[in-house]
């Protein structure tokens, strides 16, 4: 899509790749830009059943805002009056929606530090594959910021309310064997390993049955603010769905069979 913004299609796999390694991957505006393109074009994507994001470089996945650019915006913004951060609407909502919101599974490879808004695209991701010498800081509030890129809705899902603000108020790098602890890593592997293991685990996503995935995703996020009863209400429309899919046949003739299945994504 863009120098700063790699796009690769393996089969049914989309690797996005975040490309300022000189800048730890820090987003600028060209780049949040290119990203939010790639991952929205990624979610609409057919062929794509899976999405992998990392960064370039062992250093950092992402370091969230360029903070050089964005010192410069904010002089700017007093010049002119107009509002410094509306990067927040422009760029980063629309891109953790697609992110968070795609009916098909997201990992993230998490070489080095993820912070700020970095941190936040790992953890709008469904999984988190992360190399035993990264870690994470919220980093937001370090800076006089509040959250965003929708830390403020993923990490309490993730760590719990409690453990969520903390992180926020007092933020910290949380290296990689305790974020697997916390629960906010789901798998620490070598540095030289994260490159192979988190293609490997996101292909078996890409090659799996991707309307139960998507059912999963949707049925989830909607019993975590419903009710028992409302999300039983969820479950049937979505189970109806998933069970009018060709992969749900495929699946059922493999078993009978004793065979593994060959899902189409559909």
């Amino acid at each position: 899509m863009s120098d700063s913004v790699l796009y690769e299609l393996d089969g049914a796999l989309a690797v996005i790749t975040i490309n300022r390694p000189q800048a730890m991957n820090a987003l600028d505006t060209p780049t949040k830009v290119a990203l939010r393109d790639t991952v929205i074009e990624a979610a609409a994507d057919p062929a794509v059943r899976a999405v992998l994001l990392t960064g370039a470089g062992d250093k950092a996945f992402c370091v969230g805002q360029d903070l050089k650019e964005h010192l410069e915006l904010l002089g700017r913004a007093e010049q002119t009056g107009e509002p410094p951060l509306k990067t927040v609407v422009e760029h980063y909502n629309p891109l953790v929606r697609a992110l968070a919101g795609m009916r098909k599974p997201t990992v993230a490879a998490v070489g080095g530090v993820a912070a700020g808004a970095g941190a936040s695209l790992a953890f709008a991701c469904d999984f988190r594959i992360v190399a035993e010498s990264a870690g994470f800081n919220t980093s937001f509030a370090g800076v006089a910021l509040t959250a965003d890129s929708g830390a403020s809705w993923t990490l309490p899902r993730l760590v719990g309310p409690a453990r969520a603000t903390e992180l926020l108020m007092f933020p910290r790098t949380v290296k990689a064997a305790e974020a697997l602890t916390l629960g906010l890593a789901t798998q620490v592997v070598p540095a030289a390993e994260l490159a192979a293991t988190a293609r490997e685990f996101a292909q078996r996503l890409a090659n799996g049955p991707t309307v139960a995935y998507g059912a999963i995703k949707a049925a989830v996020d909607f019993g975590a603010s419903h009710s028992l009863s409302e999300t039983l209400d969820k479950e049937d429309e979505l189970q109806t769905l998933a069970g009018a899919s060709e992969d749900h046949q495929i699946a059922v003739r493999a078993f009978l069979a004793k065979e593994q299945p060959k899902y189409l994504g559909r």
